[in-house]
């Protein structure tokens, strides 16, 4: 529960299409179904042959800084629109036009399938160490993740019931633009992190 709770990039995309209602239960499904699969993988397969290839590993690195870094853009630069139209913002029910656009379904998809499987956090921490840690339970290492299938989608479901009911009562269009800057910086940093850690 730990790391599948820890806020990241899949978890704060959940928490903005929860207060922005949009796409809402699509995006919590697929994030719940790829946790499956990566819990799955960790404690059938990659914990058996001790993790993912280095060039694998260096690749999904390059492509989840990649995505990390247009989403943080995109996210930054629906702030700076939230900024300069706050003062036509003021009335409720305007804050939420100015900092989302509406997104297709597809895209939506997209959007959920890339913080999910670019992110190499998520194979880390998902795959490899509840892969790894499953195996402190022997035979019964199946149990270990059926549970850690069972908390994921718990706080998935959590998670997206929250920002659904807050989606509702955030009528300050300040609070959008706050939460989209937060969001960009927080995608630029693990970005950035992720590019450093490939020249250690």
């Amino acid at each position: 529960m730990s790391l599948i709770m820890a806020i990241g990039p899949q978890n704060a995309h959940v928490l903005r299409m929860g207060l922005t209602r949009q796409h809402l239960v699509l995006t919590v499904v697929l994030c719940i179904a790829t946790d499956i699969v990566l819990i799955a993988a960790g404690v059938y397969g990659f914990a058996a042959v001790g993790g993912l290839p280095d060039k694998v590993y260096g690749a999904f690195i390059g492509a989840g800084a990649l995505f990390l870094g247009l989403y943080g853009s995109q996210a930054a630069t629906r702030a700076l629109h939230g900024w300069r139209h706050t003062p036509m913002a003021s009335q409720p029910g305007h804050a939420a036009a100015v900092s989302q656009s509406a997104i297709t379904r597809k895209q939506a998809i997209g959007t959920a399938l890339a913080f999910s499987w670019l992110n190499p956090h998520a194979w880390l921490d998902t795959t490899v160490l509840v892969g790894t840690a499953s195996l402190a339970y022997g035979s019964a290492s199946h149990w270990f993740g059926w549970g850690a299938m069972a908390g994921s989608i718990a706080w998935f479901l959590l998670l997206g019931s929250c920002a659904y009911w807050l989606g509702a009562r955030m009528h300050s269009s300040k609070l959008w633009v706050w939460l989209d800057a937060a969001i960009a910086l927080m995608m630029w940093g693990l970005a950035g992190w992720l590019v450093w850690s490939l020249f250690r």
